[in-house]
C-alpha cells in the first residue's frame, strides 16, 4: 500500500514554468547561471540513470548547488526496486522532485528498456511510480510523450495517465509529439513528428485532478502564458530556455509567477564570476562554464563579438574570469 503524500506546493509553483532536462546542457554550471536569470522556475538535471548509481556507485551525478532549489533530478530506468533506490539516493541529496523519464528516443536509451520506449509498458511505469513513491517522501512525476511509433495517441495518452494517477503520480509533464522509436535520431524526434497540443489541453480537462506541464516546440513567453491562461497548469521549455536564457528567464518572474522584477543579464554575468573563480580553484576549465553562457545576449548588438571570444578563448589553458570581462565589453561597451 502506498502511503498517501502531499504535492509540494512550492515545487508545483515553481512547475508553472521550468527548464527541460537536456543531455549535455543541462549540468551543474548551466542551472546555476539560469537560477541567477530566475529565481522561481523549477530546474531539471540532466537524466541520470538509475544503474549508474545503483550499480555503479557515481554518486557525483548528484552533485549541485544549493542555490540551484527549486531543482529536480530526472531519472532514467526500468526496474522499479533499482529506480526506488535511485529515487533515495536523489531523497537525500535533497532535490526537490523526483522524475522519471518515459520520453527520450535514443537507441541507447532504448537498450536499456528505459525512455519512451517505456509508453508502450504503462503498467510497467505505474510499478516504477510506486515503488519511488514508497520509498521517498519528495514528489515523484513523471516526463512522457503522447505516444511512441504507431499507437494511437488518443488511446495510449489516457490510458497512462490513467496508469500513472493510480499509482500516485500527482505530476506530469507531456511533450506533445509522438517519439519515432526507429527511423528518426533524437534530433528528428523534437522536430518531425507533429506537435498536439490540443491532446494535452484536452487531457487536462478530461483528469482534472493532475498538475500537467505541456513541453515541446514552445519558445517564447507569451506562448507559455497562452497555455497557462488556457488551463494547463505548467509548461516545460528546453532548446529555446538554453539558447536564448535571457529571452525566456529574465522576465519569467513577473511575467509568469507575478514576483519580483526582470533580471539583467550583465549584472548575471558578473555574478556569475565568483563562481567560476571557484570553479577554476578545483581544477574545473572555464568553457565547462561559459559554453553554457555564449546565448545570454542573442539578438543584441555585441552579441557575435561575446560569442566569439569566449568559445574561442574559454577552451584556452589559463583562461580565467577576465576573459569573461573582456567579452562583456562588447555588449557594453
Amino acid at each position: 500500500m502506498v502511503a498517501e503524500k502531499t504535492e509540494n506546493s512550492l515545487v508545483s509553483k515553481a512547475a508553472r514554468l521550468s527548464v527541460a532536462p537536456m543531455m549535455d546542457w543541462t549540468d551543474r554550471h548551466c542551472r546555476y547561471l539560469h537560477r541567477l536569470l530566475s529565481r522561481e522556475v523549477l530546474l531539471y538535471t540532466e537524466m541520470v540513470t538509475a544503474p549508474a548509481l545503483v550499480r555503479g556507485g557515481a554518486l557525483h551525478l548528484l552533485e549541485y548547488s544549493p542555490e540551484e532549489h527549486p531543482v529536480a533530478l530526472q531519472l532514467g530506468g526500468s526496474d522499479p526496486e533499482e529506480l526506488a533506490q535511485a529515487a533515495r539516493l536523489g531523497a537525500e541529496a535533497r532535490y526537490d522532485e523526483i522524475n522519471l523519464n518515459c520520453g527520450c528516443p535514443s537507441d541507447r536509451v532504448q537498450s536499456g528498456t528505459f525512455g519512451a520506449v517505456l509508453m508502450k509498458h504503462p503498467g510497467l511505469v505505474a510499478e516504477c511510480v510506486a515503488a519511488m513513491r514508497a520509498a521517498v517522501d519528495v514528489e515523484v512525476t513523471v516526463k512522457c510523450r503522447i505516444g511512441v511509433d504507431d499507437q494511437d495517441p488518443e488511446t495510449v495518452l489516457p490510458d497512462f495517465l490513467e496508469q500513472i494517477a493510480g499509482a500516485g503520480c500527482q505530476r506530469v509533464i507531456i511533450h506533445a509529439r509522438k517519439a519515432w522509436l526507429q527511423g528518426l535520431s533524437p534530433k528528428e524526434n523534437r522536430d518531425i513528428p507533429p506537435l498536439d497540443y490540443d491532446l494535452v489541453h484536452r487531457m487536462k480537462a478530461r483528469f482534472p485532478e493532475l498538475h500537467i506541464s505541456i513541453n515541446g516546440g514552445i519558445d517564447t513567453l507569451a506562448a507559455a502564458r497562452a497555455h497557462l491562461d488556457a488551463g494547463l497548469d505548467g509548461v516545460m521549455i528546453g532548446r529555446a530556455a538554453y539558447h536564448q536564457p535571457a529571452d525566456i528567464l529574465c522576465q519569467a518572474d513577473p511575467l509568469i509567477y507575478g514576483a519580483g522584477e526582470a533580471s539583467d543579464p550583465v549584472t548575471v554575468v558578473r555574478a556569475m564570476l565568483p563562481y567560476i573563480e571557484a570553479h577554476l580553484a578545483t581544477g574545473g576549465r572555464l568553457h565547462q562554464v561559459t559554453r553554457h553562457m555564449l546565448g545570454l545576449f542573442a539578438g543584441r548588438p555585441g552579441a557575435r563579438g561575446w560569442r566569439r571570444m569566449l568559445s574561442e578563448g574559454a577552451v584556452r589553458p589559463g583562461a580565467g574570469p577576465e576573459l569573461v570581462e573582456a567579452a562583456l565589453e562588447q555588449v557594453t561597451g
